[in-house]
């Protein structure tokens, strides 16, 4: 179980403790349970989304607040890596300047852009899942982001030059563990989407996009790192979301 518990102390603020020494066949086994994680905070979503409707509030300021909590709970690193991600690929230059300007602290135009976009599109998904009862939905969109980690570090992919979280994950997940947890969440989105084949395309098109996104970023930079993992969970939530809060 060491590596739930580096998942979980890696991927959220939960007070747990993973093991004190990292290497990369731990840090493998960790990438492997960020699904769990993601129905964890997920469910705490769907829960945050409830407690605000069953309190009179609007079900859009739900989705603003379980959207907020998320971002809480992971410590905002997928946002700023969302940021980050974007103001790398919007930038000329070689992949030495993409990554300096990922590194810089800063938020430029395209990474606030995205920002505004992906917090906006989930939080009105949210509220348009919340209202209309479809709970498991929004656990399904959360837990995708995660499953979106575990293809961007299969194998095959390298770490970007100087990269420190990446070059401990890139590469660490077989075959096998994505193909395991995209079928499973093909499964579950099929009791989750509207009709029984809404969910299986939303969680499809939601991982496809991540891993072309994925691909662009490595030739980009050079190769793997955190922020390319923020950007690709942050944009997976919000394709699916999206498509789940379909009528």
């Amino acid at each position: 179980m060491n590596g739930l518990r580096l998942a979980v102390s890696w991927l959220t603020v939960l007070p747990v403790r993973g093991p004190e020494q990292v290497d990369r066949e731990a840090a493998g086994r960790a990438i492997g349970w960020a699904p769990v994680v993601g129905v964890l905070v997920g469910a705490g979503a769907a829960g945050v989304l409830w407690g605000i409707g069953a309190l009179g509030g609007s079900w859009l300021l739900g989705g603003l607040v379980a959207v907020a909590g998320l971002a809480l709970v992971t410590r905002g690193m997928h946002v700023d890596g969302l940021a980050d991600t974007m103001d790398g690929l919007g930038s000329y230059g070689p992949p030495e300047r993409a990554r300096e300007i990922m590194k810089s602290g800063g938020a430029g135009p395209f990474g606030v852009a995205a920002l505004v976009f992906v917090i906006g599109i989930q939080a009105v998904s949210f509220a348009g899942l919340a209202e209309s009862g479809r709970w498991l939905a929004v656990v399904v969109a959360v837990a995708v982001g995660r499953v979106a980690v575990v293809l961007a570090c299969r194998r095959g992919i390298e770490a970007a030059p100087g990269a420190g979280f990446g070059a401990l994950v890139a590469g660490t997940r077989g075959p096998v563990a994505a193909a395991v947890w995209g079928g499973i969440a093909l499964v579950a989105a099929g009791f989750a989407g509207g009709n029984w084949w809404q969910g299986p395309i939303a969680v499809a098109l939601a991982l496809a996009v991540s891993v072309v996104l994925v691909r662009h970023c490595v030739r980009r930079f050079g190769g793997l790192n955190g922020d390319v993992l923020g950007a690709a969970l942050e944009i997976s939530v919000t394709v699916a979301a999206c498509v789940l809060s379909f009528r």
